[in-house]
């Protein structure tokens, strides 16, 4: 029991040698803090990337055409692989698990050579022929307006919904885009709604300059025909994309004339995939970051040990005073224990609180400066720290185990000749 007596000695005996206390303390105290900082870290890192995959489904895979590896049905190899919206209708016809399948149509970049203008002003843009689907793809946030409907493509509308980036290239400060008109190689298209792509990095430039048309009047209007750029395809919450990948791979390959084993034709981007990679590799970080904490409050427990050895060698004549006025083993286990526990727990909540306060600055250096890529919100669940204080109960009972048996073991006469 930790009695009023006892917290004197246990005080006595850490003041006794305070550098030598401190120094053994240090380890546990660096150990722990380096444990949340690290947990903290590959938080932020995950919480950042998940971040960046929340601007859009994650359950999610790109496809597009691209040139043959293989002949096939007499058709050479090296030939350009194009979809048709016939292709579309088929996947969702044959493949029922899927959510949204959206044909894409594409002009331009915003690198490229300027292919938009108002009044005097031009720039370079990405141009996309969509559905009304695709902003359930890829999640954006309408400032002004709306986005794309049916109406827009039953009717084949002469809309848009622009970009930040695009409004600050083609429009005055304060002037309002709503309601007015751009060009687009040649075509008026009136603005009906403006946009940002709600990333933890902010708008990034590209996704700024794009400009969204319905698909229909993409086609008409730069005449495509029935011709599809590439789709994005989403599955349904209880089926992973992953899982139907090879299966809609297969139905394309059988649409477009493509060997079976040709597989340059049709590229892919599976973002489930992708997410899934980046999560397992966020697991894999978090637990060599418990290890490498392990690891370092085992080093410091050592140390704990090693002292505490040397504290019960000093004090060999005052335990054997102890035995001969009666005290049992047990009174003198557990003051060895009761010491180690001590040292070690106010260690350990130094480095915790230490920890905490490293948190805080990052977090509010990151609330100061603006995002970072991929990095964002350095927690510690407080999980981890119920974690921390088992971790820390325990190395420091380990700790003065070993001390403790050994003290039991001194004879009171052997320990009463000791000077």
């Amino acid at each position: 029991m930790f009695t009023k007596d006892r917290w004197n000695e246990i005080l006595e005996a850490l003041n006794a040698n305070r550098g030598r206390t401190f120094l053994t303390a240090f380890g546990v105290f660096w150990g722990i803090l380096i444990l949340v900082l690290l947990l903290a870290l590959t938080n932020g890192l995950r919480t950042g990337v998940t971040l960046d995959f929340s601007n859009g489904a994650t359950n999610t895979m790109f496809m597009w055409g691209q040139a043959t590896s293989m002949p096939y049905n007499g058709l050479n190899k090296g030939r350009e692989v194009q979809f048709k919206l016939s292709d579309v209708e088929a996947i969702k016809q044959q493949i029922p698990d899927l959510k949204y399948v959206s044909p894409r149509l594409q002009l331009g970049g915003f690198r490229g050579a300027n292919n938009v203008s108002r009044n005097e002003k031009t720039g370079a843009f990405q141009i996309y022929g969509d559905y009304p689907e695709f902003i359930n793809q890829e999640y954006m946030d309408i400032l002004e307006g709306r986005f794309i409907n049916y109406s827009d493509i039953d009717k084949q509308m002469k809309t848009c919904v622009i970009g930040t980036g695009v409004v600050k290239s083609l429009y005055d400060i304060g002037e309002k885009p709503m309601g007015t008109y751009i060009t687009v190689q040649g075509v008026n298209f009136k603005v009906i709604g403006v946009f940002e792509n709600p990333n933890v990095n902010g708008d990034s430039e590209e996704q700024a300059n794009t400009i969204f048309i319905p698909f229909t009047t993409f086609a008409k209007s730069f005449n495509t025909a029935d011709e599809v750029g590439w789709m994005t395809i989403t599955a349904v919450d209880e089926t992973s994309i992953t899982t139907l990948k090879p299966q809609i791979l297969s139905l394309m390959k059988k649409q477009r004339d493509i060997h079976p084993d040709d597989e340059r034709a049709i590229g892919n981007f599976d973002k489930a995939e992708m997410f899934e990679r980046f999560t397992g590799l966020f697991d894999i970080l978090t637990f060599v970051g418990y290890f490498v904490g392990a690891l370092i409050l085992l080093s410091g427990g050592i140390g704990i040990s090693n002292i505490m050895l040397i504290v019960v060698k000093e004090r060999t004549n005052e335990i054997g005073i102890r035995r001969a006025l009666g005290a049992t083993p047990w009174n003198i286990k557990s003051q060895i224990l009761q010491e180690s526990l001590v040292l070690t727990i106010i260690a350990g909540l130094a480095g915790i609180a230490a920890a905490a306060g490293f948190i805080y600055i990052m977090n509010t250096l990151l609330a100061q400066g603006g995002p970072v890529d991929n990095f964002a919100n350095p927690t510690v669940d407080i999980r981890v720290i119920f974690i921390a204080l088992i971790i820390l109960i325990i190395s420091g009972l380990l700790a003065g185990f070993i001390p403790a048996s050994r003290a039991t073991q001194v004879k009171p006469i052997d320990a009463l000749r000791t000077e």
